[in-house]
């Protein structure tokens, strides 16, 4: 079996720094006119409880809230690329060898994931995490708070540190364990590489498994400090993946579309659909199980996270949310040919990738920005850098080793794959 060797042309390239540029130009853009404006707080309405606690939103506390949310959408994405590689490989997946490649790439970029994370959480930690605060601790002051005190021994910014560099390192270390061994089989042949993989894979989701809904905890949940919820593991962790299954397509897809992955057919296409259509299906089974119990139960302290998105100032975010990542690709994936087609898998996983980072904004903004928070020049303009500098690192990636894994025990059955 020939290789396959992605060349990325210097045009694309170009494009990409070009998304970067124009991202930069927007930030700088929409940072100058906050600033002019004073950063005024539109935030009125939202509680005695929540004015106490947070103060009217600068210009940095919005870059610093964009710069998070952000990194961790993207992370999210790079690290669902290894997790799907894992699974594949603990359940001998054969159906997928022609596009592992793919998901192997995204997890370029955890490495400045994790750089991003760590500055931005030293620098801008009090701006996103109320609970960094030390009056908060300090059972003399006034604004003491009982049940974030409680919860130091979780919620204290050394172990927050720890928890983070800890996760990052094992994801980085897996990534290029699995990495290094899918190379050496491209090189060198024979069962064992195969073999190994399957082991380091299944270390791999266990370790998963815990830091993937403790990350899910610390990076997003806390930022509504008092409130909890038992399902946000999974509610992260769902959007995430259909994030990175989506990803995975839609650069099925492209480099088909320029003459790549010719082995590729509509059967893997198939798969793919599948998979993008059963796991929007789950995120909404998770989402609904959450807001129904909360809903049903109406206790102020749980039903005050739904109400603050179902204010006027983030409820249409809330419906739409809804509609581009359940309604939109159930109804136009339900059938087997809409799977099989290109152009309706394009729309769609554009479609998520747009709709669950609006899931992530939903998730973050309200509880940090309150009233503040808008989508203008800030946002699209950390998005741009954001995936422009994603791109650079998963096409580079993607160009370090052929496309086709052409000693991988399965390819015969990947290529033959029918459904």
């Amino acid at each position: 079996m020939t290789e396959e060797r992605l060349i990325i042309p210097r045009k694309t390239t170009n494009k990409f720094f070009l998304t970067i540029a124009i991202g930069v130009i927007l930030l700088i853009a929409g940072i100058i006119i906050m600033a002019a404006g004073g950063g005024a707080n539109h935030g009125e309405g939202h509680g005695e409880a929540a004015a106490a606690t947070h103060e009217a939103a600068s210009w940095s506390k919005r870059l610093f809230m964009n710069l998070w949310l952000n990194n961790v959408y993207f992370s999210g994405i790079a690290l669902i690329g290894t997790f799907f590689v894992a699974v594949q490989y603990v359940a001998y997946a054969g159906w997928s060898v022609l596009i592992k490649r793919i998901p192997e790439a995204l997890s370029y970029f955890l490495p400045i994931g994790a750089v991003v994370m760590i500055i931005v959480f030293l620098f801008g930690g009090h701006d996103i995490f109320h609970w960094t605060h030390e009056y908060l601790y300090d059972v003399n002051d006034t604004r003491y708070d009982p049940i974030i005190s409680g919860k130091s021994g979780y919620l204290n910014t050394a172990f927050f540190l720890i928890r983070m560099v800890v996760f990052f390192a094992l994801w980085i270390l897996f990534f290029n364990w699995l990495r290094r061994l899918s190379i050496n089989e491209d090189l060198h042949g024979g069962t064992s590489y195969y073999h190994k993989s399957i082991r380091v894979s299944a270390m791999f989701l266990v370790v998963f498994g815990v830091s993937s809904s403790m990350a899910a905890w610390d990076w997003v949940l806390s930022i509504d400090t008092h409130w909890f919820s038992t399902m946000f593991g999974w509610y992260v962790f769902a959007s995430w993946f259909v994030s990175g299954l989506a990803a995975t397509t839609l650069t099925v897809i492209i480099l088909k579309q320029n003459g790549y992955l010719k082995m590729v057919n509509a059967n893997h296409l198939h798969d793919l659909g599948k998979f993008v259509f059963a796991f929007s299906i789950f995120w909404t089974y998770v989402w609904f199980s959450q807001f129904m119990l909360i809903w049903y139960a109406n206790i102020p302290e749980e039903s005050i996270y739904f109400l603050d998105r179902l204010g006027d100032h983030y409820a249409w975010i809330f419906f739409v949310n809804l509609l581009i990542n359940f309604v939109f690709p159930f109804l136009v994936l339900m059938t087997r040919d809409a799977k099989r087609q290109m152009i309706m898998l394009k729309i769609v996983t554009i479609a998520i990738l747009i709709g669950h980072w609006l899931d992530f904004y939903l998730m973050m903004m309200p509880g940090t920005m309150r009233g503040d928070a808008g989508i203008g020049f800030i946002e699209i303009g950390t998005t741009l850098i954001f995936l422009g500098v994603f791109l650079v690192t998963f096409t580079k990636g993607l160009a370090k080793a052929s496309l086709v894994p052409v000693n991988h025990p399965f390819l015969e059955e990947s290529i033959h794959h029918h459904v």
